[in-house]
């Protein structure tokens, strides 16, 4: 098997940078801004959304803090929402809440927090009479970076979807594109890299979905599929409310999965499956898994997980990339109160 850089460079370190009560939920959102992270939504009793606040966590290497932002105009609270950043604000679109935690319905509307100015922003499309996605939650997102937020399958009303739609930031206009590879599924992972989309595990109602990436082609607009052994040896085992982010490692861009849950609740989102606590990295130019066994740091490594959430910090110029992952449930079915970052 080709090895693209030393195996020590992969190897990573575990820091913890906060734990405190407030930060127990799971099916959250988590975003890194400008060396913040954003957390919104999510629960700590099972169907009841925790607030419309959101914390922020800094990444001063000597001294992390978190603060409350209480900010007007906030969304209503909700949790199985997804977000992605463009420049210098996170996007989320719909999510569950609500007494009857219903999928929330805002007509298409994507709103927008800027941690620089503390404040949300409702964008809501400038044409009402175009198509846009229908509410759902345990959805995934992601964005180009640029204009372009991403947002693809989950959980309507009534079962689950496998449809792919894109949202321009600046026309305030959706795109229906080409739907995914079958199965419809909720909590799924997407991430983009280079013009291109990467999908894969997630939950079809039956069973969690593994062995395969689906690869979106933005320039062409089609799908294409890499297979791969699912076996925990060769590659990562099936699992759904996971994490798939593009990251920079060693001067080459791949893909870094982890943690999720591998068999799912008989009491659905209100009781917690086998997690599982593994890192996987994704070698894009050679189409490889290799495995990764992070040191643990002065407070551990984080405990396996799912329903959680996970974002990149960019490294300095063409330095490693960085993964903060937050919150979550435990295999306990307990809310996990921790923030960690895996720096390389």
């Amino acid at each position: 098997m080709p090895v693209s850089m030393p195996v020590n460079t992969l190897k990573g370190n575990w820091q913890r940078l906060a734990k405190n009560d407030r930060l127990k939920r799971s099916s959250q959102i988590v975003s890194v801004i400008d060396g913040q992270v954003c957390i919104f939504g999510g629960e700590v009793q099972p169907r009841e959304p925790v607030d419309d606040k959101v914390d922020v966590v800094s990444l001063d290497a000597d001294s992390p803090n978190h603060t409350t932002k209480n900010s007007n105009q906030a969304p209503s609270p909700r949790v199985g929402t997804a977000s992605a950043v463009i420049q210098d604000a996170l996007y989320i679109f719909s999510g569950r809440g609500g007494v009857d935690m219903a999928p929330v319905e805002e007509k298409g509307a994507v709103w927008s927090y800027s941690p620089t100015k503390d404040s949300w922003t409702k964008l809501e499309p400038a044409d009402t009479s175009a198509p846009f996605p229908p509410a759902r939650s345990y959805h995934t997102s992601t964005s180009d970076g640029a204009s372009t937020f991403y947002v693809h399958a989950g959980c309507p009303a009534n079962g689950r979807l496998s449809d792919l739609w894109a949202f321009d930031v600046t026309q305030r206009s959706w795109t229906q594109l080409p739907e995914a590879p079958a199965p419809h599924r909720g909590g799924a992972s997407i991430a983009f890299s280079d013009g291109k989309l990467y999908r894969m595990n997630g939950f079809d109602g039956k069973t969690e979905v593994g062995g395969s990436i689906d690869v979106f082609d933005t320039s062409s607009s089609t799908w294409s599929t890499k297979t791969f052994q699912a076996d925990g040896n060769d590659g990562p085992e099936a699992r759904s409310v996971c994490a798939l982010l593009p990251v920079q490692l060693g001067r080459k861009k791949k893909l870094l999965t982890l943690f999720g849950e591998r068999d799912p609740s008989s009491l659905g989102h209100a009781g917690a499956g086998k997690m599982l606590g593994d890192v996987w990295i994704y070698d894009i130019s050679e189409e490889w898994w290799t495995r990764l066994s992070p040191n643990s740091g002065d407070d551990g490594a984080p405990a396996n997980r799912g329903w959680f959430d996970a974002d990149v910090v960019k490294g300095s110029g063409m330095g490693n990339d960085s993964v903060i992952v937050h919150g979550g449930l435990s295999e306990d079915n307990s809310r996990l109160d921790d923030v960690w970052m895996l720096k390389f």
